[in-house]
């Protein structure tokens, strides 16, 4: 099997088995590494490249034409987000985005939400989408 043909095998089932349901996932740096050593472990197997020949991971990727996978599912959460945001006010997914739960929360550090971690990588870029869809 030649590589590109093996390479479009490994776009059309593992990188959409690793992405599936990615765009609302809270990702978190284990979670991030996971996803690249996953990645990797396929490229490398595509290309028969072992880790005891040493390839950087970058070289893999240039050799395969492969982007990233947590930046591919960075972008698909940012595409969602204003697909969300495009939606009108009954829809549940909106709904979902804009909730904002009566009481108090708990005491110690608040876990991370989705909206939060769009937010946070936007801040670094200089975009910042209203999260809040207003």
């Amino acid at each position: 099997m030649n590589k590109e043909t093996k390479l479009r095998f490994h776009n059309i089932t593992a990188k959409a088995a690793l992405k599936f349901g990615s765009e609302a996932w809270v990702q978190k740096e284990k979670e991030e590494q996971c996803l690249e050593v996953a990645q990797m472990k396929v490229l490398r197997h595509l290309l028969r490249i072992t880790k005891l020949d040493k390839e950087k991971n970058q070289c893999i990727r240039q050799k395969t034409g492969a982007q990233n996978i947590v930046k591919e599912i960075k972008q698909n959460q940012k595409k969602w987000l204003q697909h969300v945001q495009r939606m009108e006010t009954n829809r549940l997914p909106k709904q979902a985005l804009q909730y904002k739960p009566k009481g108090r929360r708990n005491i110690g550090r608040p876990r991370k939400r989705w909206k939060d971690q769009l937010h946070l990588e936007d801040q670094g870029t200089g975009n910042t989408p209203n999260p809040s869809g207003t």
